[in-house]
């Protein structure tokens, strides 16, 4: 895939939204979050998202040729990606992957190219950055938009356990 980041390390399947996990360290001078196996290579802009409300559900936003990463700075997020087979109309049925992202466990999401992707910030103050393989003017022209429960309520619901 032109354009799109490589990992360091192999990453799965390029074509599935996958994590690649950081990590904290701390001492007594403070604490270190990293994610050492992302590379900037193909990152052409990067934005910083914050709901207002715990109730704003962002989604669903995708692109076709776009890839992008999401890194939870602060609190603790639902990111959810699914594969549009059809940008137009994609079916339904197609399946949900749901990531609880957390400042305090620090880790980068990719979500691939084909892929619509939303959140809902789980806690006050999340603050979501996402690094975006496409400058503005390429990811106007790769913009498809749907409703918030365009694939059911239930993928924002979280579970009591």
């Amino acid at each position: 895939m032109r354009g799109i980041y490589l990992p360091r390390r192999k990453m799965e399947d390029l074509s599935k939204p996958q994590l690649i996990e950081g990590g904290l360290a701390v001492d007594d001078r403070g604490q270190l979050a990293f994610a050492n196996n992302f590379d900037f290579r193909g990152v052409k802009r990067f934005y910083m998202v914050e709901n207002f409300s715990l109730d704003t559900i962002r989604a669903w936003h995708g692109h076709q040729k776009e890839a992008k990463y999401a890194f939870v700075v602060s609190g603790s997020a639902l990111v959810a990606a699914v594969a549009m087979d059809n940008v137009e109309a994609p079916s339904k049925n197609a399946e949900v992957y749901r990531f609880t992202l957390s400042a305090r466990k620090p880790a980068v999401l990719f979500i691939p190219p084909g892929y619509a992707n939303g959140f809902k910030s789980l806690e006050e103050g999340t603050k979501i950055i996402f690094f975006s393989t496409s400058t503005l003017e390429e990811s106007k022209g790769d913009d498809h938009r749907f409703p918030a429960d365009y694939w059911g309520n239930q993928v924002w619901a979280t579970e009591n356990r």
